[in-house]
């Protein structure tokens, strides 16, 4: 079952701000909760392009080492960019990252759809942790976001 969530959040920096800072891969760690153990082991350039692959380290829950793969699928700069799992713990792992230049500031909304898997560990997973713990590392990265751009 494919599981959706949006969010959208108000950053009060231009869009050439945003998409500088959302558009560097290493920026990643700057927004994700501590107890979320995340290593980028791939080489990074400097800015993101169509078709990088980045391999990462993540003890995600219970402090179990999973190997991670992304890959940005799209991009459109300064309007959107797209990074699609390609190995790791989902079934599907679809993110898409929005930004929109408004009065005073950028409108970025992240919608997400992931799915852990048909078997029953997953959906087990699922309920137990896995939705809890996707919500609660945007809700992390929302208040980071807020604090590393404060007005």
């Amino acid at each position: 079952m494919i599981h959706r969530l949006r969010q959208e959040q108000f950053l009060p920096i231009s869009l050439d701000q945003a998409w500088e800072f959302f558009a560097t891969p290493k920026n990643l760690n700057e927004v994700t909760p501590e107890d979320v153990v995340f290593e980028i082991t791939s080489e990074l350039p400097d800015k993101m392009y169509e078709g990088l692959m980045i391999t990462y380290r993540i003890k995600p829950m219970l402090n179990i080492p999973l190997h991670w793969v992304t890959e940005i699928t799209h991009i459109q700069e300064k309007e959107f960019f797209v990074d699609e799992q390609r190995q790791g713990p989902y079934h599907i792992w679809h993110h898409e990252h929005h930004f929109k230049e408004v009065e005073g500031g950028v409108l970025m909304t992240d919608l997400l759809h992931y799915d852990i898997g048909k078997s029953v560990f997953g959906w087990i997973a699922g309920k137990l942790f896995v939705h809890k713990k996707v919500k609660d590392i945007f809700a992390y990265r929302h208040k980071a976001l807020e604090n590393y751009f404060k007005a």
